[in-house]
């Protein structure tokens, strides 16, 4: 093999046919245009020197030795028909050879372009035709060198196939070895060498035989080798052609990298050197910046905990938070690392954490002080404080709620509501205690429990003392929800921030359109990519990762640097006048801020209703405590042996209360209602027990006569004509007082009234009274009204009709005066149940409208007694007329004795009852009476057998009936009576 351009001639094909002559190429450079053979690549993948990565390439500015052929450490005919591959690889030519040869990928360079397919169509467009012509031409034509060499391959191959078949099997066998002694025994039979008696003729023969088929096997195999190798000499001659090629090529490809080496190094000298270095004079002082920022950022994060102190000494709770967390997120995010600052993030941990414990402390101090301070003060939040740099209290508790808040530690409202109850109690306690010490009486070493004391005191002095529970705790409302409505501001201030804020985020969330100018920090970048680049990294990856780095950036730790500088000043300036101004800006920049901790929106509005479930929760407890009063003071039974006017005044006081603090809080508590309301059926079963008692009283002790109605009494019934259903005050008895009178004037009607009735009026209207001074006892009051209406029909009932005053009042006899007179008293009730029905209808709500059926039972009941007193007036007449005229016989003289009897009665029923009862009602009793009469007589003249004819008996007849009308229609009233004694005889059949 040669190894130089001296070497054995390339063969070259010249002319065509079978006379074609192998010339060397005249001109040693390559033609103009002459494609690029690619040779197979056999390179072996074996060691072949000093291992070196792609990075331990050949440098392009460095020199190195001139390269031979004699450098190379393989040899290259081994290498090409190196049997272990499988097949040539495409990239032989192309690898860089050494002892860590491998497959590596290749970068593509920069200044080449990338050749596809459309490259080529113009030439392939151009070609196709003549191309189609060629292919048709071989395959109508085939070549005639190719079928001449079949014709001759053909039977050569046939023969040296029958040769080698000559050759004996076993040496063809891939395991052949002579060291094995059987194939040693086969190839070299030792029957022709060891024969008895030494060498013979005929074994010197056998060996000559031996030794000549073994030669002829020989020759048969090496010609069977030349001939195949002179089937491939074409194949060798043409890879010697293209080594010789290569070796030119490889020539010119060094010369040109000594130039390109010699280029390069006075470009980098000239051109790269200077402006490399001022690339890196600028990345350095901008790195030198970059720690000078960082230096400052780490100033600034030392100083964190003396801030956090100053800042916790003025109640800036919000701020001191808020440097806390700008301080881990700068040593989270840029100081991450570093190692003096190994343990301040566990330390503002545990700073955060004692703040939240201060926040809850100074939340229940500033809750104690604020509910058990003096009630007489401005029943506001605290103003004054006493130190006067220090924040008000209005402002601290602001601070402390958005700390909290912040924190999120939203179970501040319960720590409010356990001190709101406690101050509640000390409320009652105090009060108690101010009243005893202005009463004399007791003695609060003896008399020790508050309940026991305020028993002992008397009516009016306790009620002071309850209108002065009232007062504290409506004093104790009003400064619990001021309290409240600062918190509630604060809630809704940072609710309203929340909503502002995802508004900006919404609005810069949008599609902005608009393609950010080339600024400082894109420069900055630049100079990095330069910087990058000259390192040996690639400038179209650095350019990418410079892109998708965002503007800002570049002034992160600088942005970071300046909020932690901005809460020292905020800590600086809270010392000042203007504290509290920089304390609400510190708090709007911290809600406004994107790391602002506050809650979500629901849990905001929790909050705000927690507020109002809280005020709620303080007037139960007011009210509660309110209760405790009471029930001490009912303890013994004495509210029920109040007047009514205590009661009256009690209820109002109570109903007051309820209401103004129903005005304060939006909320009707139930408890002291309730509480007043069992008081009230208490004093109403008494007041009504009273008032029943003083009625039986009265009607047993009455004797049913006219009583005189005075003055008051008739006024008092003109006041309930106006509509006025009150009891009017009683006037000073005085010299120009009126008489009493002997009627009760009721509209212009004439009622003749018993004493017991004209109290009933008043009685009733004391009904009304309560129920106009106390509504919650409508309902009782009118089935208490109901139960004495109905007990004074059924006594009065027992007493006249039942004449059960003959036994009680000792009364002779019930007379028809007594009989008219209860009929009157009883209508004049009935007169007064409508009036009284629509009193209490309009104290009752609509749902309890069904207890006025009680008034219709009344009523009717009432109508059914008036009706029996008017039957008993008939029956009495009916009675006489039938004793007188069962004696009544017709004869003369006439008048008869019976007929003056009867109108001697006539007339003095008529005198008993036409002062009492009207004159439409005396009317109709006397028809009644009259119809009576007319049928005891019409059956006595049947008796008799007196008829109409005309008779003498009849004429008689006649003449007393004639008197009868007489007497009878010259009773007042009784003029125009048609009496219709006609209405005797018996109808002729």
């Amino acid at each position: 093999m040669a190894s130089s351009h001296s070497s054995s001639p390339v063969p070259r094909l010249g002319g065509g046919g079978r006379g074609r002559i192998l010339h060397k190429e005249l001109d040693p450079s390559p033609p103009r245009f002459r494609p690029v053979r690619s040779l197979p690549d056999v390179c072996p993948k074996e060691p072949t020197g000093e291992g070196r990565g792609l990075c331990d390439g050949p440098s392009v500015v460095a020199e190195h030795d001139r390269w031979t052929v004699y450098s190379s450490k393989v040899n290259l005919p081994a290498a090409l028909n190196d049997p272990r591959l499988a097949k040539r690889e495409s990239d032989f030519f192309t690898k860089t050879w050494g002892l860590d040869f491998a497959e590596t990928e290749v970068m593509p360079s920069f200044y080449l372009p990338n050749i596809t397919r459309e490259h080529f169509g113009p030439y392939l467009q151009e070609t196709a035709q003549r191309e189609r012509i060629h292919e048709r031409c071989k395959t109508i034509c085939p070549n005639k060198d190719d079928v001449d060499a079949v014709s001759s391959i053909t039977p050569n191959h046939e023969k040296s196939r029958a040769e080698l078949e000559q050759v004996p099997k076993i040496f063809m066998k891939p395991e052949f070895a002579l060291q094995d002694p059987a194939t040693f025994n086969t190839v070299l039979p030792w029957s022709h060498f060891n024969s008895a008696g030494g060498k013979s003729s005929r074994d010197v023969a056998s060996s000559k035989l031996l030794q000549e088929k073994l030669s002829h096997y020989l020759d048969v195999v090496e010609v069977s080798i030349a001939r195949q190798i002179s089937l491939r000499s074409e194949a060798f001659f043409h890879a010697m052609s293209s080594q010789h090629e290569l070796q030119d090529r490889l020539q010119e490809t060094q010369r040109a990298v000594s130039v390109l080496r010699g280029r390069t190094a006075d470009i980098d000298r000239v051109m790269c050197e200077g402006p490399l270095r001022a690339l890196r004079t600028a990345l350095t002082r901008n790195n030198c910046v970059k720690l000078h920022n960082k230096l400052k950022l780490m100033a600034a994060v030392h100083q964190t905990q003396p801030t956090v102190q100053l800042l916790l000494s003025t109640s800036e709770f919000v701020g001191a938070l808020e440097l806390i967390s700008t301080t881990k997120e700068v040593l989270q995010q840029e100081l991450q690392g570093i190692h003096s600052f190994r343990h301040l993030g566990s330390q503002l941990c545990e700073l955060e954490k004692l703040i939240d414990k201060m926040m809850v402390e100074d939340f229940s101090m500033y809750a104690r002080s604020d509910l058990h301070r003096s009630l007489k003060d401005e029943p506001q939040v605290l103003e004054k404080v006493h130190n006067p740099n220090a924040a008000s209290e209005k402002e601290r508790l602001e601070s402390l709620v958005f700390g909290l808040l912040r924190q999120r530690k939203l179970d501040f409202l319960d720590i409010y509501s356990d001190e709101m109850i406690l101050a509640a109690k000390a409320i009652v306690t105090q009060c108690v205690a101010e009243s005893v010490l202005h009463i004399e009486e007791i003695d609060t070493e003896v008399v020790t429990k508050l309940a026991d004391q305020m028993r002992v005191m008397t009516f009016p002095q306790w009620f002071e003392l309850l209108k002065n529970v009232f007062e504290s705790f409506l004093l104790f409302l009003q400064r619990i929800k001021a309290t409240l409505n600062v918190v509630r501001n604060v809630v809704q201030e940072v609710l309203s921030s929340n909503q502002k804020t995802r508004l900006l985020e919404e609005a810069a969330a949008g599609p902005s359109g608009q393609e950010a100018s080339p600024s400082p920090s894109l420069l900055q970048g630049e100079a990095e990519l330069a910087y990058l680049t000259h390192e040996g990294l690639f400038i179209s990856d650095a350019l990418n990762e410079a892109q998708q780095q965002p503007a800002g950036v570049q002034d992160q730790s600088s942005a970071v640097g300046s909020r932690v500088q901005q809460g020292r000043v905020e800590a600086a300036g809270s010392d000042s006048a203007s504290g509290s101004t920089e304390s609400s800006v510190s708090r709007e920049q911290s809600l406004m801020s994107g790391e602002n901790m506050m809650p979500s929106d629901l849990e905001l509005n929790r909050v705000i209703n927690n507020l109002q479930e809280l005020l709620y929760t303080a007037s139960d407890v007011s009210h509660d405590r309110c209760v405790k009063v009471l029930t001490a003071r009912a303890k013994d039974g004495s509210l029920e042996r109040l007047s009514s006017a205590e009661f009256v005044c009690l209820s109002q006081a109570v109903d007051g209360f309820v209401r103004d603090t129903e005005e304060l809080c939006g909320r009707r508590s139930v408890s002291l209602r309730g509480a007043l309301q069992s008081q009230a059926n208490r004093f109403v079963h008494r007041f009504h027990e009273e008032r029943k008692t003083k009625l039986s009283l009265l009607l047993d002790n009455e004797r049913w006569k006219q009583a005189e109605v005075p003055a008051e009494f008739q006024d008092l019934v003109n006041s309930i004509a106006d509509g006025r259903i009150t009891l009017p005050e009683r006037k000073v008895p005085g010299p120009d007082d009126r008489k009493p009178t002997e009627f009760l004037l009721v509209n212009g009607q004439k009622y003749a009234v018993v004493g017991t009735v004209l109290l009933l009026i008043r009685i009733f209207l004391e009904y009304c009274q309560c129920v106009n001074d106390i509504s919650s006892i409508a309902t009782d009051m009118l089935t208490r009204l109901s139960d004495l209406l109905k007990h004074f029909n059924s006594r009065s009932c027992q007493l006249v009709l039942g004449a059960g005053a003959l036994q009680v009042v000792g009364l002779k006899t019930i007379t028809t005066k007594n009989l008219a007179l209860s009929s009157r008293c009883l209508q004049l009730v009935v007169h007064y149940i409508p009036i009284i029905r629509a009193h209490f209808e309009t104290k009752l709500q609509p749902k309890q409208f069904s207890v006025l059926r009680h008034f219709d039972h009344i009523t009717k009941d009432y109508n059914d007694h008036i009706a029996e007193i008017s039957a008993k007036l008939v029956a009495i007449m009916d009675s006489l007329f039938e004793k007188v005229l069962s004696k009544y016989e017709v004869k003369a003289p006439m008048p008869s004795a019976c007929f003056r009897n009867v109108c001697k009665q006539m007339a003095k029923m008529h005198e008993a009852i036409s002062e009492l009862l009207p004159e439409e009602q005396t009317q109709m009793l006397f028809l009644r009476i009259n119809a009576s009469f007319k049928m005891h007589l019409k059956r006595q003249l049947a008796r008799l057998g007196v008829v109409n004819d005309g008779g003498p008996q009849h004429g008689l007849v006649v003449v007393d009936v004639a008197f009868y009308t007489e007497n009878v229609q010259v009773l007042k009233s009784l003029e125009r009576l048609d009496l219709n004694m006609a209405e005797i005889w018996e109808q002729k059949r």
